[in-house]
């Protein structure tokens, strides 16, 4: 039978159409697949660095915590990281980053079982390395992604509990986020250092030793010895890398010298007078440049003041010439004078004191203790107890509950920087009752005792601390309107007979 020439060009072009979409130079096996693989640190950097001539292989990150080295997964604090499993004392090791790839399906395949850990994905992500294979060993190239410029307002610190130095991000724009899978840092000079989860990346922070502080307060040893050539140089550059994009902060950032040297200013009284000031271990040629506040004066020995109320201060002593980080100490200038007294739920303004001076105390609040049970007024794990206007708040709870036990026997101890006696007293619940169907009154009463050793100590009555409410006094009322609605029911069931 003979075919019409329309249908044998029909036929032609339906070929055609299927030839085109499977080139005949790309068989299944060179087609690209794409999947998450676990990559260490070392390969997911290597690349990283480009023609940095400093290069290194980045080391996975040992944890002597318990938890947070584990917090890989999503919305985790070290999302996208990959960790061993624990050792027998719960420590563990943060090996690398888990990330998007690109790969050949016989490259794949020639990685067998070691193939990271390869997880398949349906479609092309926005960001991921191309990993090519040669004689079983992968390789892993630079990220392949849209670099996005970001801005934020770059700051560095160099008085932090993680490091030397604490680099941290204000002002961000909106598409910046703190889900870093990887940090590069660049300088001037051309060198890149690559960060790591925890020791490094923590919260949208980043943070790291030069080799002066060593550890941090988990314990954890402090890696410096790739980061030491920072300590001098200028930030130009900070690549974010994420899922979606590489994300580039643009920065002029030096970042200062430090040195293994200190500065010690010696407690002295509050007021006018004079405390000794002692530096060691500083360069010789730290110009130095010595700042406290308003009332103070600084020779090379000497902290001089002028009526400088109870509390911590802190001494800063800066490089002229800015080569050099700041060293900074603390000390306290004290009395032994208290500004405060209880009375009625309140912490009031003592006797002959002045304004001033009590407004100072409650400012310098660092402790309160209630039955014995110690509570900080400041810094991480606070509780707020006490008020700026002084009174007590009767419904603070800590991490472990409640601190007043509704009980209303409460013996306080008030605890303020610069004050070397604490404000020490007693609330007890009321002396007698008066019951009636539904409320229960107390009288109080208020006695004031002076404490032994300078402290004050007062009796009294609390008529602020809260009662929750007796629930017996409900049930006449509530039994009223059950009984109500009893007779209702029975009611119209009569009514619908």
């Amino acid at each position: 039978m003979k075919k019409s020439l329309s249908s044998i060009l029909t036929a032609a072009a339906v070929s055609a159409a299927a030839l085109s979409a499977v080139p005949f130079s790309v068989s299944a096996e060179d087609a690209m697949v794409y999947g998450t693989m676990n990559i260490p640190y070392a390969d997911f950097y290597a690349a990283e660095f480009g023609t940095a001539s400093n290069a290194y292989e980045v080391d996975a990150v040992s944890s002597a915590t318990t938890t947070k080295w584990a917090k890989t997964g999503e919305g985790e604090l070290f999302e996208g990281a990959y960790a061993s499993a624990p050792n027998e004392d719960g420590s563990g090791t943060i090996l690398g980053v888990n990330y998007a790839v690109a790969i050949t399906q016989a490259d794949l395949d020639a990685l067998g079982a070691d193939n990271y850990g390869f997880a398949p994905l349906d479609a092309q992500p926005a960001a991921y390395k191309t990993v090519t294979v040669a004689d079983g060993k992968a390789s892993f190239g630079a990220v392949e992604a849209e670099r996005k410029a970001a801005t934020a307002d770059v700051s560095l610190s160099t008085e932090t509990p993680w490091g030397d130095y604490l680099l941290s991000f204000q002002n961000a724009s909106p598409e910046f986020s703190d889900k870093y899978r990887g940090v590069i840092i660049k300088t001037a000079d051309g060198n890149a250092y690559a960060m790591r989860h925890e020791q490094n990346i923590w919260r949208g922070q980043v943070a790291w030793s030069s080799g002066i502080k060593t550890s941090e307060p988990h314990g954890n040893v402090l890696d410096f010895e790739d980061y030491q050539s920072l300590m001098g140089a200028t930030i130009t550059e900070i690549d974010i890398i994420n899922t979606d994009a590489v994300y580039v902060v643009a920065a002029d950032t030096y970042v200062p010298v430090k040195f293994a040297g200190s500065a010690t200013v010696a407690d002295s009284a509050s007021g006018t007078g004079t405390a000794a000031l002692t530096t060691e271990g500083f360069p010789a040629d730290y110009q130095k440049q010595y700042n406290i506040g308003e009332g103070f004066t600084v020779t090379d020995d000497t902290v001089s003041y002028t009526d400088a109320a109870p509390g911590s201060y802190t001494l800063t002593i800066s490089d002229a010439s800015g080569k050099y980080a700041d060293v900074l100490t603390t000390f306290t200038l004290s009395t032994a004078d208290l500004p405060a007294a209880y009375n009625d739920g309140k912490i009031v303004k003592a006797e002959n004191a002045s304004d001033a001076d009590f407004q100072n105390f409650l400012k310098n609040i660092a402790s309160v203790e209630v039955n014995g049970a110690k509570y900080s007024a400041a810094g991480k794990g606070s509780v707020k107890i006490i008020g700026e206007d002084g009174a007590i708040d009767f419904a603070a709870a800590g991490r472990d509950g409640n601190v007043f036990d509704g009980s209303g026997n409460y013996t306080m101890s008030v605890t303020a920087t610069g004050y070397t006696t604490p404000l020490n007293f007693t609330i007890e619940p009321a002396a007698t009752t008066v019951a009636t169907t539904t409320t229960t009154t107390s009288k109080t009463t208020t006695t004031t005792t002076k404490a032994k050793s300078g402290s004050s100590t007062t009796t009294a009555a609390s008529t602020a601390s809260p009662k929750t409410g007796d629930a017996t006094s409900a049930l006449p009322l509530a039994g009223a309107f059950i009984a109500a609605g009893t007779a209702a029911i029975a009611a119209l069931r009569k009514k619908n007979k």
